[in-house]
């Protein structure tokens, strides 16, 4: 079985915003089971970039370290993984 290394974030909070150390993840909109599709999102060159599903806007902050957010709830870890 593979394994993913692609940082998950989620936004249950209801979150306008949220700060992220990682350039590509994926956005899984609330936590299971009121998520929407998991969709992959590249900031590229950009420092921000808003989830086509549930318009979260994620901001780029490098001095988060990839896979860490701001705040620390919006990491998600699949469980069945």
């Amino acid at each position: 079985m593979a394994t993913s290394s692609t940082p998950h974030f989620q936004n249950s909070m209801g979150l306008a915003k949220i700060g992220i150390g990682s350039k590509e993840f994926m956005c899984v909109g609330a936590k299971p089971p009121f998520d929407h599709p998991h969709v992959f999102l590249n900031i590229g060159a950009a420092d921000e970039i808003v989830c086509p599903y549930c318009s979260t806007l994620f901001t780029y902050n490098a001095k988060l370290g990839a896979g860490h957010s701001e705040p620390e709830s919006a990491v998600w870890h699949d469980e069945a993984a």
